[in-house]
């Protein structure tokens, strides 16, 4: 049986709530909050498997919350957050503070699909109740700032590809999901600028990833911009491919390369990371690609062609340090990883990569 405890200041939310769970006959709901306060006390008590969180509460607001509550008693939280611009920077936020994931809702109520977000929820309840245990561990990890810097041995039985030396990359592409707020910023930061463009795939709706953006360049001091059609790209641009969209790279010319808004209606998550990588295949530039974090198999196969068509490198976040390692583990399983590394280490390697071999006449014309 999965307990869930709903924390939300809105009476009607939480009727609502409880009766899109309740149709799963797994699903207890333990308790309902109505203040961050009272939802830090139930959890201390009830010690629920799951719980869901609104980010605006009287009293104690749902960040608080969250912080608190991943300090004394660590347990899976999902955010439940309006589309709005303002609501995704303090979803971003609440995932920083160790929110495990967010379900987005439409500014009323009246709008929601109720089946859609029903199903997405019960989803997320039965996924993330399994994973309480990982969640405590990681927040223990993530509390010693070692975790997150140190080397981390490949994972077990995992065999790495050897890449030949080749010209420094002139293009980095990424893809990452669930865990990817709270991850991204320690690759950004150890990264630092690079000498070509990093283009990030994060599954995120739209509305979500201009607050993100803005929330990494802040944090990172770095050029992190959210992607728009026909973009140049150029060196040490980090783009956020925009939110519910795929993009694809192209170069129209030898040196120079371009970003489109070209959604795969084959895919099944937006932005998709497969799309990026195989399109960055096409490119004449080496290319090095990063998985992280993440549910499902994205970016896997796209990494494969990637693998087929340069040899590329392609460095994927060790899985213990993840907070969903199913993106990660399939590039593993599928014999695609040449580094396996913790994500402050994958950002010191992308800046090894990029500054101290040759680098290519791609992105220095007088080479």
């Amino acid at each position: 049986m999965i307990r869930l405890l709903i924390s939300d200041d809105s009476a009607f939310m939480r009727i609502a709530i409880r009766k899109m769970v309740e149709s799963d006959p797994d699903i207890e709901v333990v308790g309902e909050a109505k203040t961050g306060q009272m939802c830090l006390e139930m959890a201390q008590s009830l010690k629920p498997d799951v719980i869901t969180m609104d980010v605006e509460m009287p009293v104690m607001d749902g960040l608080e919350a969250t912080r608190q509550i991943m300090a004394a008693c660590p347990c899976p939280i999902i955010m439940l957050s309006s589309l709005t611009e303002r609501n995704s920077v303090t979803t971003i936020r609440a995932l920083e503070l160790g929110a495990v994931d967010f379900i987005a809702k439409k500014s009323s109520f009246v709008q929601l699909d109720i089946v859609q977000i029903g199903q997405e929820l019960i989803e997320k309840l039965r996924y993330w109740s399994r994973q309480r245990n990982r969640v405590g561990r990681l927040t223990a990890l993530n509390k010693a700032a070692p975790a997150l810097a140190a080397p981390m041995p490949a994972a077990a039985g995992a065999a790495l590809r050897t890449v030949p030396a080749q010209a420094a990359p002139g293009l980095v592409v990424l893809g990452i999901s669930t865990g990817g707020p709270a991850t991204l910023p320690h690759v950004l930061k150890a990264m630092g600028r690079l000498p070509c463009p990093m283009v990030v795939a994060q599954h995120m709706p739209p509305m979500f990833t201009s607050g993100f953006a803005s929330h990494l360049r802040n944090e990172t001091g770095l050029n992190v911009l959210e992607s728009t059609e026909a973009m140049e790209l150029k060196p040490g641009m980090v783009v956020i491919v925009k939110g519910g969209t795929d993009v694809v790279v192209r170069e129209p010319f030898p040196g120079k390369l371009m970003l489109y808004e070209k959604t795969d209606p084959n895919a099944n998550i937006h932005p998709n990371a497969d799309v990026l990588f195989r399109s960055a295949a096409s490119t004449s530039c080496p290319v090095v690609s990063v998985i992280m974090t993440g549910m499902g198999s994205d970016g896997m196969q796209g990494a494969k062609e990637l693998v087929a068509r340069k040899n590329s490198a392609v460095l994927v976040q060790e899985p213990q340090t993840c907070i969903v390692d199913g993106m990660p583990s399939s590039a593993i399983n599928a014999g695609l990883a040449s580094a396996v590394l913790a994500p402050k280490e994958l950002g010191l390697r992308l800046s090894r990569l990029c500054t101290t071999r040759p680098v290519s006449s791609f992105n220095n014309p007088s080479v």
